[in-house]
């Protein structure tokens, strides 16, 4: 099993869970041509990918559906309000013969040798979600797009073998940067991202023994910095009410426009 990002950021995510029998994507909001490199690495093309399941309609999370679906016939999942906001897109034109499979949040997908259970997480969007991914007795977490966490958060999360997590912003860099207001309370508000200190709280209740590593993704471009990213969450891990260490894991920061180093299991 195989776990990777191909590109997380502010600008587009897309992430790569596959066995050998089964892959899919998580996201394509990066360009075809990128999602296409970043499968390439993997000894994979588009033609391999059994499904795209999609966390929510914003364009960094499915810019490049359009592309993808006018040559490939590859299966969408998502929730009911999700295929509606990406069906309201200014792409909608372009994927009307698509295959959206509606999901529902804590309902389990079998999907080959995997099982796909979608979560709720809280992000300005129609019906967005996290994912939790089963196969060969592991489970992995992706999690972006959270404007907070909460207990059911963290008991969905527990558990992981691997985690992506967000690390979005430093808050003092958004609070002194150049957005303006109304979008710097939006970012720190209940329904936008998480900061880099909330997602090393976050993490330092979701270590545990089972963990083999962590990427921190969907990093803001104007708002963060992969060394302040890395740094903080390290630090709160460090500091943490928790037996761990930052170097019991490998803590990668996921790459914005090219594939992150592979977990494997």
């Amino acid at each position: 099993m195989r776990f990777t990002s191909i590109a997380s950021g502010s600008s587009g995510n897309c992430t790569y869970i596959g066995s050998q029998s089964t892959h899919i994507l998580i996201d394509a909001g990066t360009s075809k041509k990128k999602i296409e490199e970043g499968l390439r690495a993997l000894d994979l093309s588009l033609a391999d990918i059994k499904a795209i399941f999609v966390t929510h309609e914003h364009t960094d999370h499915i810019s490049a559906l359009h592309t993808i679906l006018k040559k490939y016939e590859i299966p969408i999942y998502a929730t009911n309000g999700t295929i509606t906001g990406i069906r309201n897109s200014d792409k909608k034109n372009e994927m009307t013969n698509s295959e959206f499979i509606p999901i529902l949040v804590d309902k389990e997908i079998t999907l080959g040798d995997m099982v796909i259970n979608p979560m709720t997480i809280s992000h300005d969007a129609l019906e967005p979600c996290g994912y939790r991914v089963y196969c060969e007795g592991k489970k992995i977490g992706v999690a972006t797009d959270l404007g907070c966490y909460t207990d059911y958060t963290v008991e969905c999360l527990s558990n992981c073998d691997a985690l992506l997590l967000e690390a979005n912003h430093d808050v003092r860099m958004l609070q002194t940067g150049p957005y303006p207001y109304v979008l710097k309370r939006r970012i720190l508000g209940d329904t936008g991202h998480l900061s880099n200190d909330k997602s090393g709280e976050l993490l330092c209740k979701l270590l545990n023994d089972k963990l083999q590593g962590i990427f921190l993704g969907h990093l803001s471009k104007e708002n963060n910095l992969p060394e302040l990213a890395y740094e903080t969450v390290r630090v709160e891990i460090e500091m943490g009410d928790n037996p761990f260490h930052a170097s019991d894991f490998p803590l990668i920061v996921a790459n914005r426009t090219e594939i992150s180093p592979v977990l494997s299991f």
